[in-house]
């Protein structure tokens, strides 16, 4: 197995624990993290939200088992990782959460998104050449 193909599975691991977790069981995993447990209906757009969460999952997945994986994918979830890393740092810098709780997941985007970057082959993801 490569670098690459690892890092892929275990992202893939990450977002099917996450997903599963935002879909069922939402308070008690935010209790957990240190976040406010959202009030039940929220739980709606939280299932919604663990469906992409899990369908990233598989698709890590998939990645992970193909001969070449995909840039454009790979590349799609450095923006996911970039983008939590980016928004933790947010909610830790403006006082609305400590770093005690955004610390696990910024570190986690962040080795993800660099590891991913690194390992990832370089050029132009599949479908991109001029037609």
């Amino acid at each position: 197995m490569t670098r690459l193909k690892a890092i892929l599975w275990v992202v893939a691991v990450s977002q099917l624990v996450l997903g599963a977790l935002t879909l069922l069981v939402p308070g008690p995993f935010f209790d957990w993290m240190g976040l406010s447990v959202p009030p039940i209906d929220n739980n709606y757009m939280l299932g919604m939200l663990s469906s992409r969460f899990i369908a990233y999952g598989i698709g890590m997945a998939a990645l992970a088992r193909q001969a070449t994986p995909d840039l454009f994918w790979i590349r799609n979830m450095v923006l996911i990782q970039a983008l939590d890393f980016g928004v933790g740092a947010y909610y830790v810098a403006t006082g609305t959460i400590g770093i005690a709780v955004a610390a696990f997941p910024m570190v986690n985007a962040a080795i993800f998104a660099t590891l991913l970057s690194v390992w990832s082959p370089r050029g132009e993801p599949a479908g991109s050449a001029a037609a």
